[in-house]
């Protein structure tokens, strides 16, 4: 629902509880299904809860098996997912499900990861650098609290080996705890927003952007809960009793990137995107971990030229591509990149939905 109303649906909710319209909505050239998951968040409800994100992308492809069954007609179309933020576990897991069924009554045409959690182990090394001015953003911390991140990332790092070794809770666990407090907390003490990083985090109740307040009053209107049918009592944008659930369940920090060769290998292409002023999955630790990754066409990628991604007569981005891989950087967008820069989002989806993996002039 953050995404349907806050980045990219077709309406967004005012301070009154009105919708506006969105010019740039992805439903323009598209059908678009905003889902609430893992169940027990948003609307979605369930007498049972899910704490990984392999039990949820269970739930997720039974899902999109009742859908298709249901509407056969979009059934045909290309169907493609995209995800932000922790959808950097969720997007590869869920595709590696959906290409695990062979015999589906639909079929799978992209992945796209937005400012995503993929592989801790690469991308926590980047939080220093973000923080401290090397990522085209002014340093937000002291020299001396640069240092001291710089200082415990050995350990964090070591910590999240032994979580990908293992993929145990009693490690996978601890790594995510310290690691989370060694990295990223400097930064959230100085009171900056950890989803754009030239601001500051106004209102705390609501993932610092007041727009997240507006959208959760209007969603708990009687009227609204009426009219799409929702069952539930209270909606939230985000539920901290999941997020709990998966943290101590060990998820955090499990390497869901392993899925991303197979889904490579098995012909679908694969874009990851990040607004370059984010901080908390920022895009020096996604273009890390895309070069970094291992799979059939690596040397290929990372010797790949870096290109301007040109939108009418403006440079918008950077875009990498070889074979089925693209790395995009989207200039002076946040985490939540369709908000902070919808007429460039609105491109780079249309863009790739018409498979223009290396449109970049």
């Amino acid at each position: 629902m953050t995404g349907l109303f806050f980045e990219l649906g077709p309406s967004s909710v005012d301070s009154q509880g009105k919708l506006v319209y969105n010019p740039n909505a992805w439903n323009q050239n598209a059908s678009v299904i905003f889902l609430d998951q893992p169940v027990n968040v948003g609307y979605s409800y369930s007498s049972q809860s899910v704490s990984s994100t392999v039990a949820a992308g269970k739930d997720v492809y039974a899902l999109l098996t009742l859908f298709f069954k249901q509407f056969p007609e979009y059934a045909k179309l290309p169907f493609h997912i995209a995800g932000e933020s922790y959808a950097g576990h969720y997007i590869p897991v869920f595709a590696a499900e959906i290409l695990s069924h062979k015999e589906r009554n639909f079929d799978l045409t992209s992945v796209m990861i937005g400012n995503g959690l993929t592989d801790g182990l690469t991308q926590y090394k980047y939080y220093e650098p973000m923080a401290c001015g090397k990522g085209g953003a002014e340093s937000v911390l002291s020299e001396e609290e640069c240092l001291k991140m710089e200082a415990s990332y050995p350990r964090c790092a070591n910590m999240i080996e032994n979580c990908y070794n293992t993929e145990s809770v009693w490690t996978c666990v601890p790594a995510s705890i310290y690691c989370n407090n060694a990295m990223m907390g400097p930064y959230q003490k100085t009171g900056k927003n950890v989803y754009d990083i030239r601001t500051t985090c106004e209102d705390t109740e609501n993932l610092c952007y007041p727009q997240m307040g507006w959208i959760s009053k209007y969603l708990n209107d009687a009227a609204v809960k009426a009219a799409v049918g929702a069952e539930v009592d209270l909606f939230e944008s985000c539920n901290f009793d999941i997020n709990r659930n998966f943290l101590f369940n060990g998820d955090w920090m499990k390497p869901y990137h392993y899925a991303v060769p197979h889904i490579l290998a098995s012909g679908v292409p694969v874009l990851i995107y990040a607004g370059d002023k984010d901080f908390i999955c920022n895009w020096l630790g996604n273009q890390a971990w895309t070069n970094a990754l291992e799979w059939e066409g690596a040397k290929d990628f990372q010797s790949a030229p870096t290109k301007d991604w040109v939108l009418g007569d403006k440079v918008v981005g950077t875009v990498q591509n070889s074979g089925n891989f693209t790395f995009l950087r989207v200039f002076e967008a946040g985490h939540m990149t369709p908000f902070d820069q919808p007429e460039a989002a609105g491109d780079m989806v249309l863009q790739w939905i018409h498979g223009n993996f290396g449109y970049a002039k």
